[in-house]
């Protein structure tokens, strides 16, 4: 059997991205130096250890950087001047994860232009395209903190022995504050989409337009 040039080139260029990761994660995150919080989520019936930096309604948000499908680096500077929804979620590959991304990229249509959803996991970005491309999920934006793990230190979300984020929803209004925060109780329940919505609508700017822009 023959493989061909671009298939060939393709293997390549992933293999190229898994080596660059790897490193780059090695090197730079190490879970000893992390903040540890035991009694605020539960798999099951027993609590977890968070890892990270506990944020609060009220605070400047913390910076962060992770990346798209393609690995290019996507950090929250970028969204400045929008009111963003972060939908956080363990992986993309459960049934609940699954379902709450999709519940948020339905929704997303129906928001103002100057209001954002992004899913974040520390699902693999080639994993999240998959998903993405099957499910249909165009409208939300999907990143992945599993280069780095700086989105899940900054803001106290990675679960100790697991590799993942905890299911958690942040709204983050245009001056970069948080306003709403839900850690999820139990990674295995679902959040409270109706009242994050309802939050992020009642705080997201009306964009008036003038008489020239509307015609």
């Amino acid at each position: 059997m023959k493989i061909s040039r671009s298939t060939i080139s393709v293997c390549a260029l992933l293999l190229s991205n898994i080596f660059f990761v790897s490193p780059s994660f090695a090197n730079s995150f190490n879970t000893n130096e992390l903040v540890s919080t035991q009694d605020l989520v539960k798999a099951g019936d027993k609590f977890v250890t968070l890892l990270g930096n506990q944020v609060n309604v009220g605070e400047k948000a913390p910076a962060f950087k992770v990346v798209d499908k393609n690995f290019t680096p996507v950090q929250l500077a970028d969204f400045s001047g929008q009111t963003l929804l972060i939908s956080v979620v363990p992986s993309l590959d459960t049934g609940v994860c699954s379902l709450q991304t999709k519940r948020f990229n339905e929704e997303a249509s129906k928001l103002a232009q100057n209001i954002t959803i992004l899913t974040i996991s520390n699902d693999l970005p080639f994993a999240q395209k998959r998903f993405c491309k099957a499910e249909g999920v165009n409208a939300v934006k999907v990143l992945s903190d599993s280069v780095w793990r700086d989105f899940g230190a900054a803001y106290g979300l990675l679960i100790k022995d697991m590799g993942l984020l905890t299911r958690a929803i942040f709204i983050i209004d245009e001056q970069g504050k948080i306003t709403y925060k839900e850690l999820v109780a139990n990674i295995s329940q679902h959040p409270d989409y109706d009242k994050a919505l309802t939050k992020v609508k009642n705080i997201a700017p009306v964009i008036v337009l003038d008489e020239a822009e509307e015609q």
